[in-house]
């Protein structure tokens, strides 16, 4: 008996410890089950503990451009009215660059400044995006490497080419996690009415856990 119960405890805690890298980021328009990656430690441990102070509850998705990527994470978004400008809001830190894997379609990424005022291309503390981009080839991969001076692999020009995604943000941004159920939900909210600042004319709450 005892060593039954100690073989529960120990698959409990291995469950609990894969659940850890998954997040629901839940929407009125349905939810996203996102993985976050144990290749950029510094963009999970924030994320993670900004989820589990609820950080996140109640925010918006702010900025949404279709056939581009969503984006959320200010603080200010929280029961913003309908004419005040967002996107600048966030904690007084920065997440160094963790820069590696590839813009695909439903991947989670860190907005961030511009190069001008942010040429170490630091996170936002708080403000992400997930990318919904579209189609890709091995013309538009091409121009990528030359452009960006980086070089994919044969994996990655396949995944780039059978989902599709925006790779011109490739070693520009930090990707750090991935949604692994929901891309429909991305594709919804990608696709709803936006006002001239793309800021959705039905708000977009979030809720993250």
């Amino acid at each position: 008996m005892q060593k039954i119960i100690i073989t529960l405890i120990a698959l409990l805690s291995l469950w609990s410890c894969k659940n850890h890298d998954h997040k629901i980021i839940s929407t009125n328009l349905g939810d996203m089950e996102v993985l976050l990656l144990d290749s950029t430690p510094k963009h999970k441990e924030n994320f993670t503990k900004l989820v589990n102070e609820g950080f996140y509850d109640g925010l918006l998705f702010h900025r949404v451009i279709n056939g581009f990527m969503i984006q959320g994470g200010d603080p200010e978004s929280k029961n913003a009215t309908i004419d005040k400008a967002l996107g600048g809001g966030g904690p007084d830190y920065t997440i160094p660059a963790e820069i590696g894997v590839p813009h695909f379609k439903g991947m989670l990424s860190g907005a961030r400044m511009g190069n001008s005022i942010n040429p170490e291309k630091a996170s936002s503390g708080s403000q992400f995006f997930i990318v919904q981009g579209g189609p890709v080839t091995d013309s538009d991969l091409d121009a990528v490497e030359r452009t960006n001076n980086i070089k994919y692999s044969q994996a990655q020009r396949d995944k780039y080419k059978k989902i599709g995604g925006y790779p011109n943000l490739d070693g520009e941004y930090t990707v750090f996690g991935e949604v692994v159920k929901g891309l429909d939900v991305l594709d919804k909210i990608a696709g709803t009415p936006t006002d001239s600042r793309d800021r959705p004319t039905t708000d977009i709450v979030m809720k993250i856990k």
